[in-house]
């Protein structure tokens, strides 16, 4: 592919991953346009026509204008959702949000470019469910997974299980409490607790505890993947390290061959270009599968280890790279 063109970046305005890359970008001097989706209808002005060779046409801002043409890719990294008027009635603003996620979006979908990572694909990614099933079919290890609303069923799966069992939410939760930051994170779950009856509230995801001597980031673009061991040292952060960054440490590892095969395998299925994997590696060095974020956090890992996942992503948006 040619790496001629502007790469269109679409993330929140303050998103210190993404600055990475711009940087980056920047440095190499290829174009970029930022911008929010959130910045659509209000902030972003577009005009497009269908012609003989595709869609053309340019989205303007208040500062720069992107000719449609130029596009060569795009960094579509957790973008907000158009935003329409304040003093629309709430079922117009229903209709106006909708029109414009389908015609913004749909417009740049049929942009024929590269994505980090296409929003559709990295959507369904997103799933559960659908990461465990796919990453078995690609021969990667997983954990015994029960996802219930029910109480007599959570009691039975805990009951199969010969060690300790977790709880996970589905989604991210991260907000508020009493004015502080809260966020719920993977717990341990006490067998004598079930059956429980707040299980038949909603659905339930339990998985078996799987030992680890240490937690693997596996940061993958393209075909290049970026390994780093993590150490956590405190036990909340043993039993998830998001819960508990400071007590990190970190080593740059390689991944067994097996596990960079079925990895591949499932970006490939899932149509992804970039994926940050989370794998457990128990004492006995079997690496198990926990989960892959289509638009997770890479950052800290290259702060912390110095591995260049920064330079293998403008690669990609450049088109120098697989």
């Amino acid at each position: 592919m040619s790496s001629a063109g502007t790469v269109l970046v679409l993330a929140d305005r303050f998103d210190p991953t993404v600055d990475l890359a711009v940087e980056e970008l920047n440095r190499r001097a290829v174009p970029v346009f930022r911008a929010d989706v959130a910045d659509f209808p209000l902030g972003l002005r577009l005009g497009a026509a269908l012609g003989a060779s595709g869609w053309g046409g340019t989205l303007r801002s208040a500062h720069r204008t992107l000719h449609l043409n130029d596009v060569h890719s795009v960094y579509y990294r957790r973008p907000g959702r158009p935003r329409v008027a304040d003093d629309m009635a709430p079922d117009i603003r229903r209709i106006a949000e909708r029109e414009a996620r389908l015609g913004f979006g749909g417009l740049l979908a049929a942009l024929p470019c590269r994505w980090l990572s296409p929003p559709g694909k990295a959507a369904d990614a997103e799933s559960k469910p659908l990461q465990l099933r796919v990453a078995a079919e690609s021969a990667l290890s997983v954990p015994r997974t029960l996802i219930t609303n029910d109480p007599v069923a959570a009691r039975d799966f805990a009951a199969c299980i010969p060690g300790r069992l977790v709880y996970k939410p589905f989604h991210p939760m991260r907000g508020t409490r009493n004015g502080r930051p809260a966020a719920v994170f993977t717990s341990m779950v006490d067998p004598a607790d079930l059956p429980h009856p707040d299980i038949a509230t909603t659905a339930h995801l339990f998985q078996e505890w799987v030992p680890k001597a240490y937690e693997v980031r596996l940061t993958v673009v393209g075909e290049r993947m970026f390994a780093a061991e993590i150490h956590s040292g405190s036990d909340r952060g043993r039993i998830d390290w998001r819960s508990d960054y400071a007590s990190h440490t970190y080593r740059v590892t390689q991944p067994p061959p097996a596990v960079a095969d079925g990895v591949l395998r499932m970006l490939a299925v899932l149509g992804l270009p970039y994926g940050a994997f989370d794998f457990v590696v128990t004492p006995e060095g079997q690496w198990v599968f926990l989960e892959v974020n289509p638009s997770g956090q890479y950052g800290f890992i290259e702060i912390a280890t110095g591995l260049p996942i920064t330079a293998a992503i403008a690669d990609y948006l450049e088109g120098t790279h697989a």
